[in-house]
Order: structure tokens, then C-alpha cells, then sequence
């Protein structure tokens, strides 16, 4: 039950707008206030919104909103066992942070069962929040510039076997599973969301794979179940089997999860192709390569890629084996704009005509996930919503690793950054820096 001073339409009116801060946005919707009013009361939704998007210790929460520490402690706990709030460890104490819709509480609502939500009503209020007014939704997810959460992994058994042809390990969902700390595994999201409308593929469910803290976090609140890297290759295994693409978080250090994609329910490649956002996902450093010599215009490739970048072409010609007569000859041709690299159409090719070319130009991928969130920020022109929100509050390590992050950017980034670095973010490290910089007495 709310407290008495809560006002629930403006508590869940605060959270939506706390939500739409974060990098991939939250715009208001009816849909979207009837999942909030379903996930949160509106006394969680009037203290998450004031939980910040950057994540803050336990004492310095309690502190600002004038709130007993172990009991802040038990409330935020609560909500972290239901996915509402992120909920993390490090150097023995705890933080934490206002979860965005994605890769956030959408998931987490969906990756496992919960008997104790109306997931049909869930699914249906998320699907038309996701889809309503043009793909509003998608669009702040995934329109807002060429850095996006997810890239495409290739399917490693499609890559050229040459010495001179390097694959880094960032690359191979292999290496990103043999090289993580720990490993976990849950419900896909999207396909478990699907089943409660009615209409999810035949593919397997518990495909969705993290790793590291992100994984430990999900398995503390029950989120998602530990497994052991064996275990994790033979799921990534029966997901290629399955025709699954890979996508993974979207960092070279510290990959976080493997998602194993469909093109019907995945709503990252149902934004590339409902909406025409072909960039929601990065492609990997690769594409596809027809030999026309083996391809017979089956179209079995055609119907494997999830993201319908692929087509069959046709044309008559002169028969060898009978003079005077023509044969139809068809063949599959990639759209190298929307193909993603995923080497799932290799997969299904039984005649050999497909592998994996280089690209001409290798993809940007961030360093580690401060680079990436940076980079989204100044792309949707939300660096000094997500990184700045209270700028008196800054600390000479974040100063340290937003600039450091900045200075990474390509420089197509560094150029978009300009007017934003001049204004929100330098004078938010003033501000941030001046209470570190002040004399006795100034």
C-alpha cells in the first residue's frame, strides 16, 4: 500500500520519466503506465525513481533520501529479487541502480517463469508498447546512432580457416564462454513473452546465456540458473543447430551475455525489419560470400536469415546439355547493407555456396561498457542525463573514466560530442570538480 504522501499517478508519471533518462529511453505511453502500475506499487514506483541510472552505494542512497539504511536495504532487495532494480557488489559493498526497460526489466520480467505476475497481460501491454505509434519504442531503443547494445557474433565454423585471416576472441562465442568468469542461463525473453501471446517459434527457450557479475547478479535473485562453460557451449551448440543467430553485448572486454536469436520474436531484429532500423543491431567484421558456382537457388538461406537480407535472383540461359534451349538458373544474392555477419544462412546452405568475407572495413566495437554507454549517450544526445545526472556528486574516478571513455570514440564520435562536451559535459565536471578543488575558507 502507498504511503499517505504518495500520489500514485504522479509517482508512476516520475518513474516513466526517470526511465526515459536512460540511454535507450522510455517514451510515456498508457501501455507502458499500465506495466508500470503491474510491476511496481506506488510506493516502489516513488522510490525507484528516485534510484539513480549510475550505480550508488547503499549508504549514500539512505543518506539522500533520508532513509534508514537496513531498512532501504531490505526494500531495494526486494524489488532486485523481481528484476525492478539492479542490485551489485564490488569491493565488499552494495549498489545500486534504476534498471532501463532493455536490456533491463523487460527481460528480466520474462526470463523465468513468475507465477506471481499476469505475464499474458505483461506480454500483450509489452508487445503493443514495443510496437504502437511506428515502432516508438524501437526507435529510441535503436534509432539514436550507430552504437547499439547488441552486435552480431559469425557462426565460426562459416570463417575462413587461413593463418593470414585473424578472428579475435571478442568475436567467437567460444572464446567469450571459455574466457568468462562464471556463466549463467535463463529463459529467452522474447520468445517466452511470444508463448504467453500465442504465436512463439518452436526454437528452444533456455538459450539466454550471461556471464561474470551480470550473470552472479541474475543468480542471486533467481533470475537466472549458474551453469558450467561445458554446459554453456552445448546450449550454443543446439542454438546454431536450431538456426539461432548470436548476439552478444556489444564491448570487447567484459562481455556480459549471448543472446540466441530468432528473426519472429527477437525484438531487436523485429526492429530491423518492422521498423526499418537495419542498424538496431552491429553487424560483426564479416559477411556473407555466395559461390555461384555451388549455390543451386535452393533458397534455404533465404528462409535462415533472421533478418531477410537475403533473396534469389534468376535468369535464362543458354542450356550446355540440350543446344537450343535455356535453363533457369537462380542464385542468392546478400543485401550487404542489412546482412548482420551472423553466418546462420552458412549453416543451413547443404551444398557449400556460402562463407564469410572479411569486410572492407572493420566495425567499431567499444572497449568495455563505460565506452559504450558513453558513446550511446552522446549519439541520443543524453550524455548529461546518463552520465551527469547530478553533477555535484561526481567523483574524480568518474571525471576519469567518462574522459578517458570520450577519448576513445572514433572520431565520427568525438565530432558528434563537440557541442555536448563544450556545455553539459565540461561544465558538469566543473561543477562535479569544484568541491574537490575548493580551499578552506573559499
Amino acid at each position: 500500500m502507498a504511503h499517505a504522501n504518495t500520489n500514485p499517478d504522479r509517482d508512476y508519471d516520475r518513474l516513466q520519466r526517470a526511465l526515459d533518462r536512460q540511454v535507450t529511453g522510455a517514451p510515456a505511453s498508457p501501455a507502458f503506465t499500465r506495466i508500470l502500475q503491474l510491476l511496481y506499487s506506488p510506493e516502489e514506483a516513488a522510490l525507484a525513481a528516485r534510484v539513480p541510472i549510475r550505480p550508488a552505494r547503499l549508504e549514500t542512497l539512505a543518506r539522500q533520501l533520508g532513509r534508514d539504511p537496513a531498512a532501504l536495504d531490505e526494500q531495494l532487495t526486494r524489488l532486485a529479487d523481481r528484476g525492478l532494480i539492479l542490485d551489485l557488489s564490488a569491493g565488499g559493498r552494495r549498489y545500486f541502480a534504476l534498471p532501463p526497460v532493455v536490456i533491463g526489466f523487460f527481460e528480466f520480467t520474462f526470463m523465468r517463469a513468475r507465477p506471481d505476475l499476469p505475464l499474458p497481460d505483461l506480454a500483450a501491454l509489452f508487445e503493443t508498447y514495443m510496437t504502437e505509434g511506428d515502432g516508438r519504442f524501437a526507435r529510441a531503443v535503436f534509432g539514436g546512432g550507430p552504437t547499439q547494445l547488441g552486435r552480431s557474433l559469425p557462426r565460426e565454423s562459416a570463417l575462413p580457416q587461413e593463418p593470414a585471416v585473424e578472428v579475435l576472441d571478442y568475436e567467437k562465442a567460444s572464446a567469450i564462454i571459455r574466457d568468462a568468469r562464471a556463466a549463467a542461463v535463463s529463459l529467452c525473453a522474447c520468445r517466452h513473452k511470444a508463448s504467453h501471446l500465442g504465436h512463439a517459434c518452436d526454437r528452444p527457450q533456455r538459450t539466454c546465456l550471461t556471464f561474470g557479475g551480470s550473470g552472479g547478479m541474475l543468480v542471486n535473485h533467481g533470475l537466472a540458473e549458474p551453469i558450467d562453460r561445458a554446459e554453456a557451449l552445448d546450449i550454443l551448440a543446439e542454438c546454431q543447430a536450431a538456426g539461432l543467430a548470436q548476439t552478444a553485448d556489444n564491448v570487447k572486454d567484459g562481455v556480459s551475455f549471448i543472446c540466441n536469436c530468432c528473426g519472429c520474436c527477437c525484438g531487436m531484429m523485429r526492429a530491423i525489419k518492422e521498423f526499418d532500423l537495419p542498424h538496431a543491431i552491429v553487424t560483426s567484421n564479416w559477411i556473407m560470400e555466395v559461390d555461384r558456382e555451388r549455390c543451386n537457388g535452393c533458397g534455404q538461406c533465404v528462409a535462415a536469415c533472421p533478418v531477410g537480407a537475403i533473396h534469389l535472383e534468376e535468369r535464362r540461359e543458354a542450356s550446355a546439355r540440350a543446344p537450343g534451349r535455356q535453363r533457369r538458373v537462380r542464385w542468392a544474392v546478400v543485401d550487404e547493407e542489412l546482412c548482420l555477419g551472423c553466418g546462420t544462412c552458412s549453416g543451413a546452405c547443404r551444398f557449400g555456396g556460402i562463407a564469410m568475407a572479411p569486410r572492407a572495413q572493420r566495425v567499431y566495437t567499444p572497449d568495455n561498457l563505460v565506452e559504450r554507454v558513453v558513446a550511446m549517450a552522446v549519439e541520443r544526445g543524453k550524455l548529461a542525463d546518463v552520465v551527469f545526472g547530478e553533477p555535484e556528486r561526481l567523483s574524480h574516478r568518474a571525471v576519469a573514466n567518462v574522459v578517458r571513455a570520450v577519448e576513445h570514440l572514433p572520431p565520427a564520435r568525438v565530432a558528434l560530442a563537440s557541442e555536448t562536451v563544450r556545455s553539459a559535459f565540461l561544465g558538469a565536471v566543473a561543477r562535479g570538480a569544484a568541491k574537490f578543488t575548493k580551499t578552506p575558507g573559499s
